[in-house]
C-alpha cells in the first residue's frame, strides 16, 4: 500500500493544462509543478503563458510554455505533441480553459446580457471554447492515453452548471440591469455530461475521469459583488485563488485511484442550500 506522501507525488508525470495563464489555470500549473509533475503550461496568449512557465521554473518545478488554442484540431495536437517529445508522456490533462463573461464597458458595448436578447453569435463562441474545446482536447488526449496503457483528465465546472445563477448579484441600482449569460452556465453543465461519458466509456482504459467546480473566486471584483456572494455563501465569503489547488492535486493524483465519474464541488457551502 502506498504511502499518504507517495499517493500525492506526481514525480515522473507529465501534466497539460488548458487556460494555464488564467486565475485557476496557473495556479493548477503551479500546484502540480509542485508534486513533481512536468508541466505544459498552454494559453492561448503566448506571452503569459511563457511567464507562468517561468514562474514555475524560478520555483525549482518543471514546465514548458506552449501556445494553445482548444478550438482548433491543430493547435491541440501541437500542444500534445510537445507534451510528449519534452517529458515523454501525458499523464494528467486539466480542461480549464473558459470563457467566463465578465460584463465591463467594452462587453457591455458590444450585446445585451438579456437571454431574449442574447445574440447566437456569443452563444456559439462560449460552446465553441468552453464545451467544444473540452471535447477537442480530450480527443486528442486520449489517444495518447490509450498508448499508455493510463491516464487522468480533470474537467473544470462551477456552480453555475449545477444550479441556476442568482441574477440578483449582478444587479446595480441605478443601473441598466445586467446577467450572467446563459451560455456559461449550459456549457459548464454540459462539462458534467462529457465527464461522466468519458468516465464511463474509458474505464477499462485506465484513464480516469472527473470534474472539479470551484465557487467563486476573489478576483477585484467590486465590494458590492463580493458582499452579496459572501452572504449567500454558507462560509460567508468567497475563496481564495488558491484554494482550489489541494482538490485539484486530490483529483490528479493517485490519492483518487478509486474515483472517476464524479464531481468535486469546493464552493464554500453554495450549492448546500
Amino acid at each position: 500500500m502506498a504511502t499518504l506522501a507517495k499517493s500525492f507525488d506526481l514525480s515522473g508525470r507529465a501534466a497539460l493544462i488548458t487556460g494555464a495563464a488564467g486565475l485557476l489555470g496557473g495556479q493548477f500549473s503551479q500546484t502540480l509543478a509542485q508534486a513533481g509533475a512536468s508541466v505544459m503550461v498552454a494559453d492561448l496568449d503566448a506571452s503569459l503563458a511563457e511567464k507562468a512557465a517561468e514562474d514555475i521554473k524560478i520555483a525549482g518545478g518543471k514546465a514548458q510554455s506552449q501556445v494553445l488554442d482548444v478550438t482548433e484540431s491543430v493547435s491541440i495536437n501541437e500542444a500534445i505533441s510537445q507534451t510528449v517529445e519534452s517529458f515523454g508522456s501525458l499523464d494528467i490533462l486539466v480542461n480549464s480553459a473558459a470563457i467566463n463573461p465578465s460584463f465591463d464597458e467594452t462587453e457591455r458595448s458590444k450585446h445585451s446580457s438579456a437571454f431574449e436578447d442574447y445574440p447566437l453569435e456569443a452563444w456559439n463562441k462560449s460552446l465553441e471554447v468552453n464545451l467544444s474545446g473540452a471535447f477537442l482536447t480530450s480527443q486528442a488526449a486520449v489517444r495518447q492515453m490509450l498508448k499508455q496503457d493510463a491516464g487522468v483528465i480533470v474537467n473544470i465546472c462551477s456552480t453555475y452548471g449545477l444550479v441556476g445563477p442568482d441574477q440578483r448579484l449582478y444587479r446595480r441600482e441605478g443601473q441598466p440591469p445586467e446577467f450572467k449569460p446563459v451560455d456559461y452556465s449550459v456549457t459548464k453543465a454540459g462539462i458534467l455530461g462529457l465527464t461522466r461519458y468519458l468516465a464511463a466509456y474509458y474505464g477499462k482504459e485506465n484513464i480516469r475521469v472527473n470534474a472539479l467546480t470551484p465557487g467563486g473566486v476573489a478576483n477585484a471584483q467590486d465590494d458590492e459583488f463580493q458582499k452579496a456572494y459572501s452572504a449567500r455563501a454558507i462560509l460567508g465569503r468567497m475563496a481564495d485563488k488558491d484554494e482550489m489547488n489541494a482538490a485539484m492535486l486530490f483529483l490528479a493524483s493517485d490519492a483518487s485511484s478509486y474515483m472517476t465519474g464524479a464531481n468535486l464541488v469546493v464552493d464554500g457551502g453554495w450549492t448546500a442550500w
